[in-house]
């Protein structure tokens, strides 16, 4: 899902560009000895450009002659991309991926979906979307022993909330895909196939498509199950398809590299009407914009994935809108059969690609130079009575006649790192829908894209803030004090994906932005601590004294029954509790959740140990894990007593994760988890890691109660001393 995109990629200097032009030059001017299908073998998803502007002509020779080898080779049937349910994947030119956690996409307060509230803040971004991909999965997934389907059907509303938030996208003219995540093999059996239950699923809400999280081709089995269900679906993998599998994924991800001279696309090279849709990783964007449209094809927001900001700058979104405009205005042409890639230009740093049409053809230009280019870009044979139109400004362009054999030249200007489009008309009539059109990209154009601010961000965290608890003067029953003191508060997230990018994790509030590695001295009050996590038995009181029912009571207490714990659980720790349904007993018992750093002082110590108990792990200190596909319950609170810290704090790690504190930004909420669990479903890396160490935390991402709630999260909570009224207050 994009868990190779977040690193930022080096462009290659124009100087290096050259050398290695004029090296492939020298190096490459026929085939290599032994190859029978190219000289200029694809790399990865992308096959290279010329050597050099004079090797157009034999180098795209070269590449029709390979792609009918190979499609020869695969035994290549095309009649899927004719699927009248399936044509809108020739039309998807931007595509984000949409975490479930994005907080305009749902409002846990009133408990809706806010599609319109989502899709008018693209619109006003960028121009809006032609497709979303809803991931509900990854990082939360293996939390617990729900499968990826569980996770599906615990979105707000179930199936009927799924479906009519399916039907808000489409009226919007959205199409909606999921995330099919095949690694999903160490949670609970879904008892058939993937492909048989994500087809019924999708089918059940009147889903669009499929994106194979790792998956280099979504089988044909996924095709099949779908149409058997009524409801063919487009299937789209995140890794390379094999060549023949392109028969049935009309689409795919694109993880690009983009040198000075511009790469093609292998898969839309192969099959014109394919479409890569290129990933938005790193801060830089304009570069894959540019390759996207050089090549005709999609892209894809990913500005807020895995609790990560990504967003673009003021000129990339306005880019993006004027690209997406003449994309979405000349489908028809950029599917085009004879599309022509590497067409040849003028000016040196400028690369176009050529989709011809019966009465019409369209060139989309980029400029790879650091530096504005004026003049002559192309140089064409035109027909009697064609005329052109400068796409990006809404002009029509003046050719200059060059020879008495039609030959002329197009004179405009590009920006720096700018973009392009021509388009030829075959008639002298101008259509009222291209006049409306050439109105609109004029009226986009009327500020140059180097007028816009390109000053990228980083978005900053909020840690939500705590009410103080009634202070006590004494330790209230069941409750340690943990004396006050200097502490170093040293924790990292375990997050899988993100490495050490700026905006992974979280910021706290003495740092500058989100960042996975914390340290920080603080000088800590004396509190009290629960000495053992807040028990089915304690929860039960509360909820008889107060008749508590929250809101969305979808997985409260999932594993009681008639309000009432099962038999042999009154002292294991209470689970399937909100945040909210905590922060609600804390309240209740005068009470409040400990701030992360509490928790972690109340487990570690001065001493900075690994564990509670030291710094050498020791199993008899905590549960026996279960790796298995099934969640058991967890250990009694007070089963493992060598887990004790130093304060005497119990059950600290290893039996249930417990919520502390929450962040957020405008787009994500996410909660600290402490302490890791007994459950830890097997055979993936993607699934939620486990922390166990001390020095270190899990980053759980919050959407609604009911998908929130988990099995294996448990709570304790603090009182504030007398000594600490200001407890609560944060050095800097």
């Amino acid at each position: 899902m994009g868990r190779g995109g977040m690193g930022v990629r080096a462009a290659m200097t124009v100087r290096q560009s050259i050398f290695l032009w004029s090296l492939a030059a020298l190096l490459l001017p026929h085939p290599p000895a032994g190859s029978q299908d190219t000289a200029y073998p694809p790399v990865d998803a992308q096959i290279p450009g010329p050597p050099s502007p004079a090797m157009f002509s034999s180098w795209l020779t070269d590449l029709k002659h390979w792609r009918e080898e190979r499609l020869v080779r695969v035994g290549y049937d095309g009649r899927n991309y004719t699927r009248p349910e399936l044509l809108w994947t020739q039309r998807n030119f931007i595509c984000v991926q949409m975490m479930v956690e994005e907080r305009d996409f749902f409002d846990p307060e009133r408990g809706e979906y806010t599609i319109d509230h989502y899709l008018d803040r693209l619109e006003k971004q960028y121009g809006g979307i032609d497709s979303v991909l809803i991931w509900d999965t990854y990082p939360n997934l293996g939390i617990d022993d729900r499968n990826q389907f569980d996770r599906f059907r615990d979105l707000p509303g179930g199936i009927a909330g799924v479906k009519d938030m399916v039907a808000a996208f489409h009226r919007r003219n959205v199409k909606v895909l999921f995330p099919e995540t095949p690694w999903d093999m160490g949670t609970r059996d879904e008892g058939t196939t993937d492909w048989d239950a994500f087809a019924k699923l999708l089918a059940a809400v009147g889903g669009d498509g499929i994106l194979g999280d790792t998956m280099d081709g979504v089988p044909h089995a996924f095709l099949r199950a779908s149409e058997d269900a009524k409801r063919p679906l487009a299937l789209q993998p995140e890794g390379l398809p094999p060549e023949e599998a392109l028969a049935w994924n009309e689409m795919s991800w694109g993880y690009w590299s983009y040198p000075f001279v511009p790469m093609i696309s292998r898969y839309k090279w192969l099959e014109h009407r394919h479409m890569p849709v290129l990933t938005s990783g790193g801060t830089n964007h304009i570069p894959g914009i540019q390759a996207a449209f050089f090549n005709g094809v999609g892209y894809a927001d990913q500005q807020d994935v895995i609790g990560v900001h990504n967003g673009f700058t003021t000129r990339e979104s306005e880019a993006l809108r004027r690209v997406i405009s003449i994309e979405r205005s000349f489908v028809d042409l950029l599917v085009s059969a004879e599309w022509e890639p590497h067409t040849p230009t003028l000016q040196f740093g400028v690369f176009a690609s050529k989709f011809p049409g019966r009465d019409q053809t369209v060139w989309t230009l980029i400029n790879r130079n650091d530096y504005g280019v004026q003049g002559k870009q192309l140089r064409i044979l035109s027909g009697p009575g064609t005329r052109y139109f400068d796409l990006w400004r809404g002009t029509e362009l003046h050719p200059q006649r060059i020879d008495d054999h039609g030959t002329v030249e197009l004179p405009f200007d590009m920006e720096p790192h700018g973009f392009g489009a021509v388009l030829a008309v075959k008639t002298e009539q101008v259509s009222a829908a291209l006049e409306s059109l050439l109105a609109r990209l004029r009226s986009l154009s009327a500020r140059k894209l180097s007028e816009f601010d390109d000053t990228w961000a980083v978005l900053p965290q909020q840690l939500v803030s705590v009410r103080a608890s009634p202070v006590s003067n004494a330790a209230p029953e069941g409750m340690v004090l943990v004396p006050g003191g200097r502490f170093s508060f040293r924790v990292k997230g375990v997050e899988v994906a993100g490495k050490n990018d700026i905006g992974v994790d979280v910021q706290y509030p003495w740092e500058d932005a989100p960042r996975r590695y914390h340290d920080h001295q603080m000088e800590l009050k004396p509190f009290y601590i629960d000495r053992f996590p807040v028990t089915n038995q304690e929860f039960k009181r509360f909820l008889d004294a107060t008749h508590y029912s929250p809101m969305d009571t979808h997985n409260f207490l999932r594993d009681w029954h008639d309000r009432t714990f099962p038999e042999g659980g009154a002292d294991r720790p209470v689970t399937w509790v909100s945040l909210d349904d905590a922060r609600a007993y804390a309240h209740w018992v005068g009470k409040r959740l400990p701030r992360e750093w509490e928790w972690q002082y109340a487990a570690q110590g001065s001493d900075s140990r690994a564990y509670p108990w030291g710094n050498e792990w020791n199993t008899s200190a905590v549960p026996v894990p279960n790796k298995g596909r099934h969640m058991s319950h967890p250990d009694r609170v007070d089963a493992h007593p060598l887990g004790a810290s130093p304060f005497g704090v119990m059950d600290m790690v290893g039996n249930v994760w417990q919520w502390t504190d929450e962040f957020e930004d405008p787009h994500t909420r996410a909660a600290i988890l402490r302490g890791g669990s007994h459950y830890q479903p097997s055979g993936s890396m993607w699934y939620f890691p486990q922390a166990y160490r001390l020095d270190e935390h899990g980053k759980y991402l919050l959407m609604s109660p009911g998908l929130d709630r988990s099995g294996t999260i448990g709570f304790r909570c603090v009182v504030d001393s007398r000594e600490s009224p200001d407890a609560l207050t944060i050095s800097r």
